[in-house]
């Protein structure tokens, strides 16, 4: 996610989003252009990518396929304490937690209708278009209602370990998030030295990986998606390393290996 601390993985600061607006049927504006609504559409009409999908993560793994050169671009959603969260839609860039918001909401989706209430219930609490009700972290998807996942974490591994954090809190005891309440929460995670062949045996594609990080407040600091591909298993995710600056296959155990560990979330 880069090399600075995160405060979350939708960092939620002074934020731009991407050109033109449209009024959904709800309170909050749908944040989109015509080029964005025009590749959703082609995603939609090319149904046979996820009918020809044996399970829901084949369907991931393929939809994800399709950003793979999408640059990344971090702090595209419109919300703050004092700006009015919008529905930001926006496929001209990603960073790595709105690329896995966009792509489990197509996965779930039939048409560009169905992708904007999708996405609706997938970025935020009980599908509340508002700052306060943002899922704010990773495991916040398997946590908070609607859940987007369900943590298999210590189902791929024996030598998983958990901890307790109390995200949003600093490690001074002061909040990433000052408007946000401190949540206390176990955090599961495979610590990189157990991440071996019979974890990747256990793995899915389409699983939601969260790169586990130790400091305070925080669950994870980076996510991308397991694929297993013709070249080995990657991790595809959007990178903000400068090598890169898109989404990207990265290879799956030559990246763990450099992290804490990760957090396995799989789609529901």
């Amino acid at each position: 996610m880069g090399k600075k601390i995160f405060l979350s993985l939708a960092v939620a600061l002074t934020l731009t989003g991407c050109a033109g607006h449209q009024q959904d049927a709800g309170d909050n504006a749908v944040n989109t252009d015509s080029a964005t609504r025009h590749r959703i559409e082609r995603l939609m009409a090319g149904q046979g990518v996820k009918a020809a999908a044996a399970h829901e993560g084949e369907a991931i793994a393929a939809i994800s396929a399709d950003f793979l050169g999408t640059p990344y671009v971090a702090d595209t959603l419109i919300g703050s304490d004092t700006q009015t969260e919008q529905l930001v839609i926006n496929f001209h860039g990603v960073d790595c937690f709105t690329y896995l918001d966009y792509v489990y909401a197509l996965s779930k989706s039939a048409d560009a209708a169905q992708f904007s209430e999708h996405l609706r219930q997938t970025r935020y609490v009980n599908g509340d278009v508002s700052y306060r009700h943002r899922k704010q972290f990773f495991t916040d998807w398997s946590h908070l209602p609607p859940l987007n996942a369900t943590d298999v974490t210590r189902a791929v591994s024996p030598n998983a370990v958990t901890v307790t954090k109390n995200l949003n809190q600093t490690a001074d005891g002061g909040k990433y998030f000052p408007s946000l309440d401190v949540t206390t929460r176990e955090i599961t995670y495979i610590p990189a030295k157990a991440v071996n062949s019979a974890v990747i045996h256990r793995l899915k594609d389409g699983d939601f990986i969260g790169i586990y990080t130790p400091k305070a407040g925080m669950d994870v600091t980076h996510t991308g998606i397991f694929v297993m591909t013709e070249g080995g298993p990657m991790l595809r995710n959007a990178s903000s390393r400068a090598a890169n600056r898109k989404v990207v296959d990265s290879p799956f155990l030559a990246y763990v290996r450099r992290t804490p560990g990760i957090v396995v979330l799989r789609g529901i």
